[in-house]
C-alpha cells in the first residue's frame, strides 16, 4: 500500500511520504466477508502487525467507527496503523447501521447495541478462525462516538475483551438528549422516542444500566469542549465501571472537541495515540 502522493501524467512528482514508510510499516487491509447468523453478509478487513511472523501469538484491537451510518474501507488510516506497528491485529467491519449498503441496512433505530452488537462479536469470532495467532485471550475493543457507545454497550454484555478504550461516548440516552448540541433531533432520529414519551426504551438502551457487569479494563477520553457527546457521559461510565473495582482511566483533554482524533491540536493526537496504546499494552501484553 502506498499513501497519496501527487501525480503528472502517470508519474509521481512528490515524495511527502517517502521518509515515513521507509521507517515505519504499512500493513495492508485483508478482507474478512462473512455471513452473520441473520442470513446478512459482513463485510471487514484485518491489518497484522508489523513484522508479522507466522507462527507467533499477537494481541488484536476491534476497532468500531463511529455515526453509526458511516463505513470502514481499506484505505490507510493512520490510527490502526499505529496499532499494527505496535505489534497488534487490527480487526474492523461495517455492521448493521453502517452506511453504503442500503436503508434497510443502515436502519438501526431504537435497536442499538443488538443487531450491530452481534455482528461485531461474530466478526471478531470469524478473525479468530481465519487468523489462528490471535490470541482470544488478548483482544482489545476501541472506538469512539457510536464506536464509543458501543464499547460501553459491549464491556457491559462480554467479558471476552481485556480491554477497551472509549472515546466521546454515549452512555445514557436520556441525559445525551438534554446536554447534546443535537440530543433533541439524534434521539428521537435514532431511538425513535424522546424521554418523556418512552423513558423506558432509552434507558433499555444505555449502556450507563449495564455498567455494574463491566469487568474489563476500560480507558475512557472525552474532550472539555465537546458539545456532541458531553463530557458527562465519560464521567459516568468512568464512575461506574470504578464502582465495580475494576481498572478505568479518564482522559480529559481540554479544549479540544468531538475532533479530537481527525482535527485537534497535533500535540493532543499524538497524546491521545500514546494514552490507547499504552493502556493496550498493560493489559494485553
Amino acid at each position: 500500500m502506498k499513501l497519496a502522493e501527487l501525480y503528472l501524467d502517470g508519474e509521481q512528482i512528490t515524495h511527502f511520504n517517502d521518509s515515513f514508510t521507509n521507517e515505519y510499516s504499512v500493513s495492508v487491509p485483508e478482507a474478512v466477508t462473512y455471513t452473520g447468523s441473520d442470513g446478512v453478509e459482513i463485510h471487514g478487513w484485518v491489518l497484522k502487525p508489523a513484522g508479522y511472523t507466522e507462527g507467533t501469538s499477537y494481541p488484536a484491537i476491534l476497532h468500531i467507527h463511529g455515526g453509526p451510518r458511516t463505513v470502514f474501507s481499506d484505505v490507510y488510516h493512520h490510527e490502526m496503523e499505529v496499532w499494527a506497528n505496535a505489534g497488534y491485529f487490527v480487526l474492523f467491519c461495517n455492521p448493521r447501521g453502517s452506511d453504503g449498503r442500503g436503508t434497510d441496512f443502515g436502519n438501526i433505530n431504537g435497536i442499538y447495541g443488538t443487531v450491530d452488537y452481534v455482528n461485531l462479536m461474530e466478526f471478531t469470532d470469524e478473525c479468530l478462525k481465519k487468523y489462528p495467532d490471535i490470541d482470544e485471550k488478548r483482544l482489545g475493543v476501541a472506538g469512539g462516538s457510536y464506536g464509543g457507545f458501543m464499547t460501553n454497550w459491549i464491556i457491559g454484555h462480554t467479558d471476552r475483551f481485556a480491554a477497551a478504550c472509549s472515546q466521546r461516548s454515549i452512555a445514557n440516552w436520556v441525559s445525551f438528549e438534554h446536554n447534546s448540541d443535537i440530543g433533541h433531533t439524534f434521539t428521537p432520529n435514532n431511538q425513535g422516542t424522546i424521554t418523556r414519551e418512552n423513558v423506558e426504551l432509552l434507558w433499555k438502551q444505555s449502556p450507563l444500566q449495564y455498567a455494574p457487569n463491566c469487568k474489563t479494563p476500560t480507558l475512557f477520553i472525552h474532550s472539555d469542549e465537546d458539545y456532541r457527546c458531553y463530557m458527562a457521559e465519560g464521567f459516568a461510565m468512568y464512575s461506574a465501571v470504578k464502582r465495580n473495582g475494576v481498572p478505568a482511566k479518564l482522559c480529559l483533554f481540554h479544549g479540544e472537541n468531538h475532533e479530537l482524533s481527525r482535527s485537534g491540536k497535533p500535540e493532543n493526537r499524538i497524546d491521545r495515540m500514546t494514552e490507547i496504546v499504552n493502556w493496550m499494552d498493560t493489559y494485553l501484553k
